[in-house]
């Protein structure tokens, strides 16, 4: 299939935007249109040979976008826009003697685009969307030089299996597939595996078989399974998972097979916790238990509401603070001041850094961890936080050590220095007969900073702002229908950034209604 482009805009504003000046409505339909069908990237997705050419990129970006917006599957997509002059409006098929897409068409092009960035470590279709909500931001005149950023757990469509019924059904998963290929493969002992009714049979209906007897004897079958696999079947998946489930759940001591407990060592959250979904990892936070992945979110805010311009979608064990980091490498320096806002799992001095380096302020609204004295604020470090220079009193220290592996700094000042200085109550040094120390840190310092610049309305106002992030993620739970979303994480990333493209573009339809109600703040002003 080659690859042409197609010369019909998108969708088109300009009745919507009446109220606009000719200019505006010229300049508004020339930057949308370049944008939103913007087919080129997506050309390497298709032979360059001659050929039948490819259904309208356009079309399809514009159609899975539609699909997220009323819940369509692909075949209810395709058979809308049939019957729909709407849709057909709405994507400018209206002239197209037959629709384009088929039944086929999105999934097609989503396998294309996941092939593509198995390859080459790109995603074309994250890049399409980020360029679409750059594109609705600037409609909506949000300039993106204040944002903010929360993250949001993500729940695989998979069932929670104890560690017997997991080893369970990685052998059966393993022999249903061995039998398929052959069926005089599996000895008769094994072949209880193959029949969907045997899980019942072994995990349930067997309560009054001891459990200890019933794992030692799916151990004792998992090993006779390895020894029929040595000379074929191991370039399957299921192999694949059978083996890794063994790995990790599994060790073998004196010649015999057994469960790991934590003192083997090796039980973390990224173990496999269901063969269905192997990517999902598990993840305790605030108190409840997750199986899946999360997804960070970056919203650009202005007076006239706000849109999320960025996002990233990764196993549920990535912290926000990997998150933070790879945004900013992936983020230009910033022509002007940006500030981002969020909550304290984003927050620490090397993420600060960071972020100044790009011309971006971090602003956290909650710090994690133990608070520092306020006093540490006053003492001033050099840049490289290996040394104190003064302390809040203006003294410079008569030696300062510093600890590398701790990165904490032994301070010594004079005895009378200490002895007679106001602060002394705060700093609460240690005062011997000749001089006075104390141990400190500039992450302490700075963290004293953050603290004392929390008490400021600057801050918050920001941390008012921050609140509005919160409403982003029960938002796609409630009207994009997360529990539909598809397993693995490359497929959960494609669908998600489609439900991200229909949020924006709900925000950008009511704003060009004028239907959206939109606060101002003191920050935006």
């Amino acid at each position: 299939m080659s690859f042409k482009e197609n010369s019909y805009q998108q969708i088109s504003f300009t009745d919507s935007f009446s109220g606009l000046t000719a200019r505006e409505q010229k300049a508004l339909e020339k930057s949308w249109a370049k944008v939103f069908a913007d087919e080129k990237r997506f050309s390497v997705l298709y032979s360059n040979k001659a050929s039948r050419p490819n259904t309208p990129v356009n079309v399809i970006v514009g159609a899975l976008i539609i699909k997220e917006l009323f819940d369509y599957s692909d075949d209810e997509m395709v058979e809308n826009l049939m019957l729909d002059f709407r849709l057909q409006y709405a994507l400018h098929t209206t002239s197209f003697e037959e629709q384009p897409l088929s039944d086929k068409t999105l999934s097609r092009f989503r396998r294309r685009c996941y092939d593509y960035e198995t390859l080459h470590n790109k995603d074309l279709y994250h890049d399409c969307v980020k360029d679409l909500s750059a594109s609705i931001a600037k409609l909506m005149r949000i300039s993106g030089k204040i944002r903010r950023m929360d993250s949001m757990m993500i729940e695989s469509n998979i069932r929670k299996l104890s560690r017997m019924e997991l080893v369970y059904t990685c052998i059966s998963k393993l022999a249903v597939s061995m039998n398929k290929a052959n069926d005089s493969v599996l000895p008769e002992d094994l072949k209880h595996y193959t029949d969907p009714n045997d899980f019942n049979r072994v995990i349930y209906h067997q309560r009054s078989t001891d459990a200890e007897e019933r794992l030692k004897q799916l151990l004792a079958d998992a090993d006779k399974l390895l020894t029929l696999c040595e000379s074929e079947y191991q370039d399957s998946t299921e192999y694949d998972l059978f083996v890794r489930c063994l790995s990790e759940q599994t060790v073998v001591e004196n010649g015999t097979r057994r469960l790991r407990t934590k003192e083997d060592g090796g039980m973390n959250s990224s173990m496999m916790q269901n063969p269905s979904d192997p990517e999902a990892t598990f993840r305790r936070k605030a108190g409840k238990e997750h199986r899946g992945y999360t997804a960070n979110l970056e919203e650009s805010i202005g007076k006239n509401g706000s849109v999320v311009t960025d996002y990233q979608y990764d196993q549920n064990n990535h912290s926000d603070s990997q998150f933070f980091q790879e945004h900013l490498e992936q983020m230009e320096k910033q022509e002007e001041r940006t500030v981002i806002i969020a909550d304290g799992a984003y927050s620490g001095t090397e993420n600060r850094q960071f972020a100044l380096e790009k011309n971006v302020e971090l602003i956290t609204t909650s710090l994690t961890g133990k608070s520092a004295p306020d006093i540490l604020a006053d003492f001033e470090f050099n840049e490289e936080g290996t040394k104190v220079l003064r302390c809040p009193a203006g003294y410079a220290p008569k030696s300062c050590s510093y600890m590398k592996q701790s990165g904490q700094c032994a301070v010594s000042f004079l005895h009378e220095q200490c002895a007679n200085c106001p602060y002394q109550g705060q700093c609460k040094p240690k005062i011997f007969k000749r001089v006075a120390k104390i141990v400190t840190s500039k992450a302490a310092h700075e963290r004293a900073k953050n603290q004392r610049n929390m008490s400021s309305e600057e801050f918050k106002n920001y941390a008012r702002l921050r609140n509005g992030v919160e409403t982003v993620p029960s938002n796609i739970r409630r009207n994009y229908h997360l529990e539909k979303m598809p397993r693995g994480k490359q497929r959960g990333k494609f669908f998600f950034g489609s439900k991200i493209a229909a949020l924006n573009f709900r925000k950008l339809f009511n704003y060009v209604k004028g239907l959206g109600n939109y606060a101002q703040n003191p920050v935006l002003a």
